[in-house]
């Protein structure tokens, strides 16, 4: 599927927009159990998908939405965590970002997945007002299964939202 939304034609690779942060994790980013407070995460997450969200559209954007903040492993004092972000589908002037968060034990090299999300975002223009963008060119497998299934996260997104503004 095309993105027909986006009325300029341009396009740009998922790649072009990647982003990636490693961190390691210090007993102040930490909760009583010596795992990373999901707060801490979620910033770092939501970081990583606005540079993504940025480099796609080149203009100032904004989050309007997290979905399916995944927490699948834990994340441990001596950790890296690498945050790594991409964009999988646009719509006119929404941006949605793939956001996983992955562990490294730095004494092994083992890697687990530990938190998966979606962020979207709107890119806005010079004058503050929301702004086309291009659509996405997945090139990858992982790229082409998410952007096969974005249009479907985003009419459910928009059915959340209308029915939440009681317009269902």
């Amino acid at each position: 599927m095309t993105n027909e939304m986006a009325s300029t034609g341009n396009k740009k690779r998922a790649s072009e927009s990647r982003a990636i942060l490693t961190e390691i994790v210090f007993p102040s980013d930490t909760n009583h159990l010596q795992t990373m407070f999901g707060g801490i995460v979620m910033e770092y997450m939501d970081k990583v998908a606005a540079i993504s969200a940025m480099r796609h559209s080149r203009t100032a954007v904004v989050t309007v939405s997290t979905d399916s903040i995944d927490f699948v492993a834990p994340i441990r004092v001596g950790d890296a965590i690498i945050v790594e972000s991409f964009v999988t589908w646009t719509h006119r002037s929404s941006i949605e970002v793939y956001v996983k968060a992955v562990t490294e034990n730095l004494k092994t090299g083992v890697r687990n997945t530990a938190v998966t999300a979606f962020f979207v975002f709107v890119a806005l223009g010079d004058d503050g007002r929301p702004t086309v963008v291009p659509g996405v060119i997945p090139e990858t497998e992982e790229e082409q299964e998410l952007y096969i299934t974005g249009r479907d996260r985003y009419l459910l997104r928009r059915k959340r939202i209308d029915e939440r503004k009681g317009h269902s």
